[in-house]
């Protein structure tokens, strides 16, 4: 077998693989010996086929699993010898396309290879971690939310019109061109102005109707409504209004906790205030990891493989066009040719990609099973009821699970950094970190 540098350009590299007829017939015949004792054919003993008729039989067959096995080797075994890591499945094609029994075999083999990643002292990574304290005021703000959230409705006074957020509570009747249809019809049914949770458009109609107050309620099926017998038919409910209630938040004491699962108020504030703790650490974390990679991308600099660039610029590319056109569903839009923008954050995204593989490799960072599984379970939970095919999903697709395990495998790669660097804390206000939070969202946005 031999192997010949063709091209070394920058971390492009191609190399021409040779098959002599020999080492291809050798391999063979060492194939057919191989399988020779377990074969048996019609007039003759298993075992004792003899090779000229095994190699008549099965030549064109064995050879075929020779050569690729011989190719493969060669590939492997020049990627041990040079230390070469692809950044993409290599290229490889037959040279010699007309190729005939009893010729050379002549592979092409071409790939980009990753760069060698400089060192990176951590330690002399300066970082800045905002802390955040949660007021009492912040604890007492969430308290009003579920105290709200857990209200109840009270009757308003007689005559009093319904306004947006009151209980009306209806007896309806739907029809359409003068039919009543099948389950537009209800009696005391209780609805909240301004939940959206009927057809567009009917609540809005309630409004500043009173007990006792007969509305004919008009409004339009979607076109997308589930039942299509009634899909973007106008329809009338003949409507009475038998109450209409106000909210009423409710108290905030221990009955109040007890909803929600604490022994009393005080319990309750607790795990509020350990709530939104965990929300401000979160959210002064993802500021501290942005300033960790734009120091890091700042520092690190080193050739990149033009593949995983221009792959990148794409993805970003087509992302961006569905964020700006959201009612584009398809993906017959053409080609979407990547701008400047896009690459200039495609090179920082496979800059900082490959330094972080290189720093979770170096130090056997690894993402465990049962994180693997944690964060299948929670992605599940996105799809009720059909949770034991999303994980039969995963188990069958590497991409998916190469899509769920490459945050994870980042994260704990930054904690691992964050434990080396020099980080202060600095004590600043809930709105402080707001605005922080939001530059991030408006860098990314941009």
């Amino acid at each position: 077998m031999q192997v010949t540098e063709t091209l070394n350009e920058g971390l492009k590299r191609e190399y021409s693989i040779k098959l002599t007829a020999d080492e291809l017939d050798e391999k063979v015949n060492a194939k057919l010996a191989e399988a020779q004792p377990e074969v048996q054919l019609k007039g003759f003993r298993k075992g004792k086929v003899p090779m000229a008729l095994l190699k008549k039989q099965f030549g064109q067959q064995v050879m075929g699993e020779a050569m690729q096995e011989a190719i493969d080797g060669a590939m492997s075994q020049h990627f041990e010898d040079t230390g070469d890591r692809p950044a993409l499945q290599p290229n490889v094609e037959m040279t010699n396309k007309d190729w005939q029994e009893g010729q050379d075999v002549e592979v092409s083999m071409s790939y980009e290879k990753l760069p060698e990643i400089p060192e990176v002292d951590m330690k002399a990574l300066s970082l800045e971690k905002m802390v955040v304290t949660p007021a009492d005021a912040d604890v007492d703000e969430a308290l009003q939310s579920l105290a709200a959230s857990a209200q109840n409705f009270e009757d308003r006074e007689a005559g009093a019109a319904a306004q947006d957020g009151d209980q009306v509570v209806i007896d309806f009747k739907g029809s359409v061109d003068g039919e009543e249809f099948e389950g537009g019809a209800a009696e005391d049914y209780p609805l909240t102005l301004g939940s959206d949770s009927f057809i567009p458009g009917f609540e809005e109609q309630l409004v500043g109707a009173k007990a006792g107050d007969e509305v004919e309620v008009k409004v339009s099926f979607p076109e997308e409504y589930g039942a299509e017998h009634l899909a973007g038919k106008e329809a009338t409910f003949a409507t009475t209004v038998k109450a209409v209630k106000a909210p009423e938040p409710a108290p905030v004491d221990d009955e109040l906790a007890k909803k929600y699962g604490a022994e009393d108020l005080e319990a309750l504030k607790g795990q509020i205030r350990e709530r939104l703790q965990a929300e401000y650490d979160q959210a002064a974390r993802a500021v501290m990891k942005r300033k960790l990679l734009d120091q890091l991308d700042a520092q690190v600099q080193f050739d990149l493989p033009p593949s995983l660039v221009e792959t990148e610029a794409k993805q970003i590319a087509h992302q961006l066009y569905h964020e700006d056109h959201p009612d584009d569903h398809g993906h017959d839009h053409g080609e979407i040719e990547p701008t400047d923008e896009h690459y200039k954050l495609a090179e920082r995204r496979v800059r900082l990609g490959l330094l972080l593989a290189e720093l979770g490799q170096k130090n056997d960072i690894q993402v465990s099973d049962s994180e693997m599984t944690q964060a299948v379970m929670q992605q599940a939970r996105q799809y009720p009821g059909q949770e034991r095919q999303f994980f039969e999903f995963v188990q069958q697709n590497p991409q998916m699970r190469q899509q769920i395990q490459a945050p994870i495998f980042e994260d704990k790669v930054v904690d691992y950094v964050f434990e080396l660097a020099d980080i202060s804390e600095k004590p600043v206000s809930k709105e402080e970190l707001q605005q922080a939070v939001e530059a991030l969202e408006e860098e990314d946005a941009g």
